[in-house]
């Protein structure tokens, strides 16, 4: 059996156990941890997370990241410039958060999501070099009333977490899945 199938099966047994209602943000957010690698089968496999997900009686909604920075630059009015002088990117960037939480909060808003429902996040790989996963996280995360699903492509171990094994990371108190466990 894939990895990727035995993630679906991690995740299946963890999502299928009853939410309690008193749950802090940080606690409600799950991170399905995958090697790199399997960036194409995990996408290929999606539907199947929602689909585990509606069999245990929650809500879906999806927020791909992967085109965000992408969409972000060219609404940019300098975006030219920014290209043509990429030492100046720095001072732009703080405004990609935000314009990430903007879209997320029109998909929320779009897709009515309630406390009965998964809002999974995908391509967060795209982010690397430009946000730190963890600002992300923290920043979205209490906007979700149910649980946020972050499909994350790099490592977990000791507690810790690294996106795309690139560099050092860091401490959440997220539920992580990988395809051999739940912790």
């Amino acid at each position: 059996m894939s990895k990727i199938k035995r993630l679906i099966q991690s995740y299946s047994r963890y999502i299928e156990v009853p939410w309690r209602e008193d749950a802090a943000a940080a606690q409600r957010v799950i991170f399905c941890v995958y090697d790199e690698t399997d960036e194409r089968r995990l996408r290929a496999g999606i539907d199947e997370f929602e689909i585990v997900t509606r069999q245990a009686g929650y809500g879906w909604a999806g927020f791909d990241l992967t085109d965000t920075f992408a969409a972000w630059m060219a609404s940019q009015r300098y975006a030219k410039s920014y290209f043509q002088n990429p030492h100046l990117l720095p001072t732009l960037l703080p405004r990609y958060l935000p314009y990430i939480a903007g879209e997320f909060q029109a998909m929320l808003k779009e897709n009515q999501v309630n406390t009965d429902t998964v809002v999974a996040l995908k391509g967060v790989g795209s982010l690397f070099g430009f946000l730190k996963v963890k600002e992300l996280v923290d920043h979205l995360a209490p906007t979700v009333k149910g649980r946020l699903l972050i499909f994350f492509p790099g490592s977990f171990e000791n507690n810790n977490y690294r996106l795309l094994d690139g560099y050092d990371g860091w401490n959440y108190l997220a539920v992580p899945i990988t395809a051999d466990k739940v912790f």
